[in-house]
């Protein structure tokens, strides 16, 4: 059955058939953007569980958009191949068995070339279904699954680069996604702490404009007076640790991840490595040296929390970052993806109307908040209802977004979510304290 229009946030000027359209071929040609550096062989390999293939990442877009829309919306759709849906499905339960997510570098064939057809297919289906229906009976609800499919992209030409990131690392000859960028020489700034009043604050999605339904309701919470550092921890602050013994101190961590960093007998964050007496480190342009003054990227909750432990500090919770975030006056990341940095930026100056600087769009930075649902949480029928809700168990909340997160993807409420021990994203630390 289809969902309800209730059950779908929508930013209202895409109820215009005109601007939906162009939203979504938008995200749809940045993909097939964002995919020119690889070859073909690229495309199909699965460094490890967490991460999918390319080529996977392509189709399941795609899949998802035919599965939610076209199918059920568009009686004359004709379905490009029927193996497809168990092939491409992620999570869904609802839509029934699929591919084993290990085994998604397993997927040699179908080939690159058929994927694309599977995307012009869907893309070109999608385009003429709305030029049939807008304005019509369904059209908000398709209005609506249209701009979560587009989300739903973003999150994953996010995936995608931190994917083939990791997947072009495992390759001794440590070759490049894109050529070297112009780097910034700068000095980071010192660090400061901005303080916040303890009172009751109001958390949460609220008005008109799109969210995934983890972000609301909006609703009430207290907080006793705190202060933020008015930057992320850069590099160097992170290697003072490393140099101080932290990852030899086991006062330091939790249990978990005491047992995690012994058994990988891991030493430094994902990425770096000792070479010739420096430290050099693993990006999207390749193998460079660590710059100090740049954000410390690529952590684990565990890493961040034993360092916040070694510095005196704590972890923020997310709602302190909520009000930051909110307090900064931005409503996203401002990454073109298509000529993109792809990399964290050394601290601009602060100023005294924002003395808190890089909340978006940098580094995504850990909280010490399980991801949980919001006071009277309901997700919404049928499969769509699997989008968030089913993973609110064993997940820490991460917010602000990071260099590769998509130009307006991210807001104040955005709550992205990971397991303690995942590194593969861009994902750093912001100390807090209680006064």
């Amino acid at each position: 059955m289809p969902l309800s229009p209730h059950h779908l946030p929508i930013d209202p000027h895409l109820l215009n058939a005109e601007e939906s359209l162009f939203r979504f071929s938008a995200v749809r040609i940045l993909t097939e953007k964002l995919v020119k550096p690889l070859s073909a062989e690229d495309m199909v390999v699965q460094s490890m569980e967490e991460a999918s293939p390319t080529k996977w990442h392509l189709a399941h877009t795609t899949w998802f958009h035919e599965t939610f829309i076209l199918k059920v919306f568009d009686p004359d759709y004709k379905i490009f191949d029927p193996d497809y849906h168990f092939l491409f499905n992620s999570y869904y339960e609802a839509e029934g068995p699929r591919h084993p997510r290990p085994h998604r570098g397993l997927l040699s064939r179908p080939p690159l070339s058929e994927i694309m057809a599977y995307r012009g297919h869907v893309t070109a289906a999608v385009q003429e279904l709305v030029g049939k229906v807008a304005g019509g009976k369904h059209w908000r609800t398709i209005a609506g699954l249209i701009e979560l499919g587009c989300h739903h992209e973003e999150q994953h030409q996010e995936l995608l680069l931190t994917d083939i990131k990791h997947v072009l690392s495992c390759n001794p000859l440590k070759p490049a996604y894109k050529s070297p960028y112009p780097k910034e020489v700068r000095k980071a700034p010192d660090m400061e702490w901005v303080a916040f009043a303890e009172g009751l604050y109001e958390i949460g999605h609220a008005g008109d404009g799109f969210a995934f339904d983890c972000e609301g309701p909006r609703h009430k919470t207290y907080l006793n007076a705190f202060s933020l550092a008015s930057r992320p921890v850069t590099n160097g602050d992170y290697l003072a640790f490393m140099v101080d013994g932290g990852y030899k101190n086991p006062a330091l961590w939790l249990s978990d991840a005491w047992a995690q960093i012994q058994a990988e007998e891991r030493h430094a964050p994902l990425y770096w490595r000792e070479k010739d007496g420096g430290w050099q480190v693993f990006t999207l342009f390749g193998e460079q040296p660590v710059n100090f003054d740049e954000p410390a990227s690529h952590l684990s909750y565990y890493e961040a929390d034993a360092f916040a432990t070694w510095a005196g500090a704590r972890l923020p919770r997310e709602a302190e970052l909520e009000l930051a975030l909110a307090a900064a006056g931005t409503t996203g990341a401002v990454n073109d993806l298509g000529n993109g940095r792809y990399h964290p930026a050394v601290a601009g100056k602060a100023t005294a109307g924002n003395r808190l600087q890089q909340l978006f769009g940098d580094v995504w930075e850990w909280t010490a908040t399980a991801f949980a649902p919001y006071p009277r949480f309901k997700p919404a029928p049928g499969a769509i209802g699997e989008y968030n809700g089913k993973f609110m168990c064993n997940q820490f909340v991460l917010r602000g977004g990071s260099c590769v997160t998509p130009a307006g993807h991210v807001r104040p409420t955005y709550r992205n979510f990971f397991f303690p021990h995942s590194q593969w994203q861009f994902t750093g630390i912001r100390l807090a304290k209680d006064l």
